[in-house]
C-alpha cells in the first residue's frame, strides 16, 4: 500500500491541505474543531508525517525537553503530583505531535550537560519544573534564546511561569480556621527555596497579621516525615497550638500522626488544613481539609504557554486560582 499523502488526509478530514499541515506540524492556532477531524483522518489512515523533510522546512526537532532539577533528596519528584504533571505533560505535547525528552539535572553537572544539549538544537522548547531558588539553569536557558516555560515561579525574571496562586490559597486556609475560632494557628512551610513555599508563608502571615495574631512557623520540607517532625516541635514548643496550616497534604498527613501519638483530637483540640488536595487528602482520619489546586491544569497550562511561545506568542505568567475542600479535619 501506499504512503498516505496529506492530499488523502486533506481529502478523509474535509479540510484544506494546509490545515492538515499545521496540525501535524504541532501549530497552536488551529481551532479545536478542526485539529480533532484531522487527527481522525491521521489515525484512520494511519498517516506518518515526513519528519526529515518537514524539520528541513520548518527548522523544528519537534522535540520538547522537561527538565526536572531537584535535587537528589527528590523533594518534588518524590510528591504524588509529580507523576500527575509528567503524565498530563506527555499526553498534552503527544497530542499535538511533539516528541517528549525527559531530563532531571539534579546536580551541577547534569544541570551543564542539560545546557549543552539544549545549545546543540535537540529540542525546539524546553518547560522546567522543581525549581529551587538558587537555581541557575532558567536564566541559562533563557540566554540561549530559547522559548523556556516554567511549571511554578522562578528567580530569572525573563521565564514566564505558570504558578498557583499560592498566597491567595494560604490565605483561604488560614481564614477558615480563623472563622472556625482557632486562636493559636501554626505553620508547617515547605524548603523555602522554593518559590511556592515561601508565597504560602507570606499569605499565612499576612492573613494573621491583619487580625493582629503572631505567627507560629515550624520548618518543614514537604514530606511526611518532617511534617511529623515540625508538629512534634510545635507541640513541646507550644502545647496550646488549635490549629496548624501545613504547606502540602503529605506534611498535614504526617501532622495527623504526630497529633494522634499525642493523644489530640482532631479538629477538637486542634485543626489542621492542608494544601494540593491528593488523593489521599481524602481517605485520612480525619479526612483533612485542603487547599485544591489542579496540578493537571497547571501543567496542561505551562504546556500551552510553551506552545505559544514556540509560535512566537506573547512572554506572560498565568495564575491558576484555588478553592478550598472543607472536610472533618477542620
Amino acid at each position: 500500500m501506499k504512503r498516505p499523502t496529506l492530499e488523502v488526509v486533506a481529502a478523509r478530514a474535509g479540510v484544506s491541505k494546509s490545515s492538515v499541515s499545521r496540525v501535524v506540524n504541532g501549530e497552536t492556532t488551529v481551532a479545536p474543531e478542526i485539529r480533532d477531524v484531522v487527527m481522525q483522518a491521521v489515525r484512520e489512515l494511519g498517516y506518518v508525517p515526513n519528519a526529515a523533510a518537514r524539520n528541513l522546512v520548518t527548522r523544528r526537532t519537534d522535540a520538547v525537553a522537561v527538565v526536572v532539577s531537584d535535587p537528589p533528596k527528590g523533594v518534588v519528584s518524590d510528591d504524588p503530583l509529580f507523576s500527575t504533571v509528567v503524565r498530563t505533560v506527555s499526553r498534552e505535547l503527544e497530542a499535538v505531535g511533539r516528541r517528549v525528552v525527559l531530563i532531571l539535572a539534579e546536580s551541577d553537572e547534569s544541570r551543564a550537560r542539560v545546557e549543552r544539549y539544549v545549545a546543540g538544537g535537540h529540542v525546539d522548547g524546553v518547560m522546567l519544573v522543581a525549581l529551587h531558588g538558587a537555581d541557575p539553569l532558567p536564566a541559562a536557558l533563557a540566554r540561549m534564546g530559547l522559548p523556556v516555560a516554567s511549571f511554578n515561579r522562578t528567580a530569572a525574571t525573563d521565564v514566564p511561569y505558570v504558578a498557583l496562586d499560592n498566597a491567595g490559597g494560604a490565605e483561604l486556609a488560614v481564614r477558615h480556621l480563623l472563622e472556625r475560632g482557632r486562636r493559636r494557628i501554626a505553620t508547617i512551610t515547605g524548603p523555602l527555596d522554593l518559590y511556592e513555599s515561601r508565597e504560602r508563608l507570606e499569605g499565612y502571615r499576612a492573613t494573621l497579621r491583619d487580625t493582629g495574631r503572631r505567627s507560629i512557623v515550624a520548618l518543614g520540607d514537604f514530606t511526611r516525615v518532617s511534617g511529623a517532625e515540625a508538629m512534634r516541635q510545635l507541640l513541646e514548643d507550644d502545647p496550646d497550638v488549635d490549629a496548624v496550616f501545613a504547606a502540602n497534604d503529605l506534611m498535614a498527613i504526617g501532622a495527623l500522626r504526630t497529633l494522634h501519638q499525642a493523644g489530640r483530637r482532631v479538629p477538637d483540640d486542634v485543626a489542621v488544613v492542608g494544601f494540593d488536595d491528593i488523593e489521599a487528602a481524602a481517605y485520612t482520619t480525619p479526612a483533612l481539609t485542603s487547599v485544591r489546586s489542579s496540578m493537571a491544569d497547571q501543567a496542561t497550562a505551562t504546556v500551552r504557554l510553551l506552545l505559544a511561545l514556540i509560535e512566537g506568542g506573547p512572554r506572560k505568567p498565568v495564575i491558576m486560582p484555588n478553592e478550598l475542600v472543607v472536610r472533618e479535619s477542620s
